[in-house]
């Protein structure tokens, strides 16, 4: 047993004395709040795009001030949401959102429309206005006179059509807009040809009904509110939180013993500790290393959450510890760290180079990505079969379960998953034991045959 904590011991302080490893710690979280602002940023920083509107005909007259009225009116439907943002934000954390957090939430519209050129505008369809076209959209007239896109609207067979030039042949937004413009004003024009008030037909587009959820077992017994979805909120969290530490630790593990191997120290510990004290050492260790990785990003996310919205803090507490849910996830993080460590240790037992593990970590991998694409199901179907079924998988176990259990399965879903998870754990442990056993006293190659050999033979 001292030999074996003697092992976990050298295991953790190998990474947790290095700079690296505290960077890297520190990067995850700091990536991820980059990674949601840098998406607000590209959604918020979208270049403005000056456009022209042409009306070609007598007939389409009209058109673009249809178009205009419909960038006004998005206009107000995007500073109605980001008031709604900034009233959620306001109750969240109990403070009010300053004036320039506000004004930044309203997201601007990428279209601008402008005069058109007086030569644009007086020209007809054919080679002149196409070359008119090429010379505002392209690269060598002045920035200042350049358009990005040219919009001319007209009517085949009575109804609302358009073409649209853009410097950039593969930027739809303008197109979609225009589409999206001119797709209500025919649906418009249709009902108002039928004899319905065309008011009538404004006041039914605009129409946004409020649709509110209840059910029995929200914490208030009726409405749904914001504090019933945080459950589920953690459940997925937790399910991509494991996934990551699972991928971390047991990444740690093979790296850490191919080095050995290849170094020959694995032939040094084997000659004063066995095989099983030196696997159990190091699956220890790097449990250990998992561990302050967990409490560190915990740690970091608690204080940022207690800083930013207490009162969502407080239910989130509430949902870990009165929920249960801390529990799900401390159990389902040691049955799937212990299955996916000893085997990423045994394959690292029988590798000297990257490459050597390749043989077997590409399936292993193509496994590990199911769970991932599955987990976004328990969104809106989390009772789906499919998602039952595969929660029944002791691979995909420890990341499945912890999603859905916010959603209260059955008992004997939980009885049975768990103890199947940690009955094919020990499978696990005692199959690595005898492969890694056969790898760290041989040289054999990496092969599925050395690999089956090896646990057939026991390390013989």
């Amino acid at each position: 047993m001292n030999r074996t904590l003697l092992i976990a011991r050298r295991e953790f302080a190998a990474y947790a004395m290095t700079v690296g490893f505290w960077l890297s710690l520190l990067a995850f979280p700091l990536f991820g709040l980059l990674g949601g602002g840098f998406a607000y940023l590209v959604k918020n920083s979208e270049p403005e795009r000056e456009v022209v509107l042409i009306e070609e005909g007598a007939e389409a007259t009209g058109l673009a001030a249809i178009v205009r009225d419909a960038l006004a009116e998005d206009a107000e439907r995007q500073a109605a949401e980001a008031r709604e943002v900034v009233q959620a934000a306001e109750k969240a954390t109990g403070a009010p959102v300053q004036p320039a957090v506000a004004e930044a939430a309203t997201r601007r519209s990428p279209i601008r429309f402008v005069e058109a050129p007086a030569d644009l505008a007086a020209s007809t369809p054919g080679e002149a206005q196409d070359e008119l076209l090429r010379q505002y959209l392209g690269k060598d007239i002045p920035k200042s006179e350049r358009l990005d896109a040219v919009v001319f609207l007209t009517r085949v067979d009575g109804k609302p059509t358009a073409r649209v030039w853009s410097a950039n042949a593969t930027d739809g937004a303008v197109r979609r807009f225009v589409g999206d413009a001119l797709k209500s004003a025919n649906r418009r024009e249709v009902f108002a040809a039928a004899g319905i008030n065309p008011a009538v037909v404004i006041e039914t587009e605009t129409y946004d009904p409020q649709v509110r959820s209840y059910s029995p077992r929200s914490v208030s017994g009726g409405a749904v509110t914001d504090r019933d979805r945080i459950p589920l909120l953690i459940g997925l969290a937790s399910s991509f939180l494991l996934w990551s530490l699972v991928i971390t630790g047991a990444s740690i593990l093979l790296n850490s013993v191919m080095e050995e191997k290849s170094n020959k120290i694995l032939e040094v510990l084997l000659s004063s500790a066995s095989a099983t004290e030196i696997l159990a050492g190091k699956v220890l260790g790097v449990a250990l290393l998992t561990l302050t990785v967990l409490l560190a990003w915990g740690g970091l996310g608690a204080i940022g959450l207690i800083t930013a919205a207490p009162s969502w803090a407080a239910d989130v507490g509430t949902a870990l510890l009165d929920g249960g849910l801390i529990f799900y996830f401390l159990a389902y993080t040691v049955g799937g760290y212990l299955m996916y460590a000893v085997l990423f240790a045994a394959i690292g037992a029988f590798c000297e180079t990257p490459r050597d593990a390749q043989t077997l970590m590409g399936p292993i991998m193509m496994v590990l990505v199911v769970p991932l694409l599955v987990v976004q199901l328990t969104l809106n179907t989390p009772d789906s079969p499919i998602v039952r079924f595969l929660s029944w998988v002791p691979f995909f176990t420890p990341f499945l379960m912890p999603a859905r259990a916010p959603l209260d399965p059955p008992v004997y879903e939980i009885v049975g998953t768990m103890a199947g998870m940690f009955a094919f754990a020990l499978l696990m442990v005692w199959i690595a034991g005898r492969a890694f056993r056969a790898g760290a006293l041989s040289d054999v190659k990496l092969s599925w045959k050395s690999f089956a050999g090896a646990i057939m033979g026991g390390g013989r």
